[in-house]
C-alpha cells in the first residue's frame, strides 16, 4: 500500500503518494523545460518542486532506514544462530 505524503503548502493537495509526487515533479520539469512559463509561474513551479523534492527525500530516507533495520535484524538472527549457546544450540 502506498503511503501518503503531506505537503506543507496550503494551496497544494493535502496528501500525495510518493509516486504521485514524482509524477508531479516530472510535469513541473516538462513545463519549465518548455520555456513557456512566465516569471511568476516559474517561481511558483520551482517552489512547488522544492516542496515535492523535500517530501520525496523524506520518504526515501524513511524507507532506507526501514531497510537498514530489516537488514540489521536479519544479521542479528544469523549471528545468534551461529553463536555457541545461541538459539540453534538450544534444540
Amino acid at each position: 500500500m502506498a503511503r501518503l505524503l503531506r505537503r506543507s503548502s496550503p494551496m497544494a493537495e493535502p496528501e500525495l503518494t510518493y509516486e504521485q509526487a514524482v509524477e508531479r515533479l516530472e510535469e513541473i520539469i516538462r513545463r519549465l523545460d518548455s520555456g513557456e512559463a512566465g516569471l511568476r509561474e516559474t517561481l511558483d513551479l520551482v517552489r512547488e518542486g522544492r516542496t515535492l523534492i523535500d517530501l520525496c527525500a523524506a520518504e526515501l530516507d524513511e524507507v532506507s532506514q526501514g531497510l537498514e533495520e530489516v537488514q540489521l535484524d536479519e544479521l542479528i538472527d544469523r549471528l545468534e544462530k551461529q553463536a555457541p549457546g545461541g538459539p540453534a544450540d538450544d534444540a
